[in-house]
């Protein structure tokens, strides 16, 4: 969702870029780094992340070893290349048993093993003393690739009504605006930890009743316990990220409600020239 967010975004600005993948580039190999992270590079964006939340509780070595260990291997690359590390992090590096935004130097306590994982990440960042802009973000979407959005949208053309989980609450991150307030914050000269979302904040069942009702409004959407849909990791009941010090930087963060709209309009321009 991300990489292409960025790709959009750079192309559309005209600003030189170039990608770096798989198998090519493998962020656990620190020689594959070093054939792209050269000198003369000004920014390297990191995108790369193991991100399958319930499947790191299972291969939390795995998870460790993309979302630490080879971050530490782009963080030296970087520092040896003097660029600037540009790397994403996760509201899951906190416990989420708060009752107001955490702030960015809040206290590290994962509450699974994919926010330990990203918590390592930072850790390695840090230690290497590169230059760095670490952005925790949280509830991605785009109207590519697959997340909650599409996925609440195709549901709720195919079905009557549905269940949502109205007991976490957090702030959506449209990946389109996460590129584009992170260029802001590259451009501003923006350093260490930051937190980027949409503005305003809400449960899932919310959310999703707005995706719902754009797709097929006589779909109900109907709230329900996170006990309902038992998970193998943890998910934080309450994981709002403070944007404070973000908003004073390059100003207020449109509301969720705005940058969704944007979104499901894509969705439905696409949808209605694929027909």
């Amino acid at each position: 969702m991300l990489g292409t967010a960025w790709r959009k975004l750079l192309e559309a600005k005209d600003i030189p870029y170039r990608t770096a993948a798989l198998p090519e580039f493998d962020i656990t190999d620190p020689n594959a780094i070093k054939k792209f992270v050269t000198p003369g590079i000004g920014v390297v964006i990191n995108c790369c992340a193991y991100t399958n939340v319930d499947g790191a509780e299972e291969s939390e070595d795995m998870a460790t070893l993309v979302n630490g260990t080879g971050v530490g291997y782009l963080s030296e690359a970087c520092c040896q290349a003097q660029a600037l590390l540009v790397h994403y992090s996760t509201d899951y590096v906190f416990n989420g048993n708060a009752s107001e935004p955490y702030k960015v130097d809040g206290p590290i306590e994962p509450c699974n093993a994919y926010g330990r994982s990203k918590a390592e990440g930072e850790r390695e960042i840090r230690d290497h003393d590169c230059q760095y802009l670490i952005l925790r973000t949280s509830w991605l979407y785009a109207p590519w690739a697959n997340n909650f959005v599409l996925t609440i949208a195709k549901l709720a053309k195919e079905k009557e009504s549905l269940q949502v989980v109205d007991d976490q609450r957090g702030r959506p991150t449209s990946a389109e605006h996460l590129a584009a307030a992170s260029l802001k914050l590259i451009e501003e000269g923006a350093r260490g930890t930051l937190h980027v979302t949409d503005g305003g904040e809400c449960t899932w069942y919310d959310f999703a009743k707005v995706i719902a009702e754009h797709a097929n409004p006589a779909c109900k959407v109907e709230p329900c316990g996170s006990e309902q849909y038992p998970r193998p990791a943890v998910r934080p009941a309450y994981s709002v990220l403070d944007l404070g010090p973000t908003e004073a930087i390059i100003g207020e963060m449109p509301s969720w409600q705005t940058n969704l709209n944007n979104v499901l309009n894509q969705i439905g321009h696409k949808e209605a020239q694929e027909v």
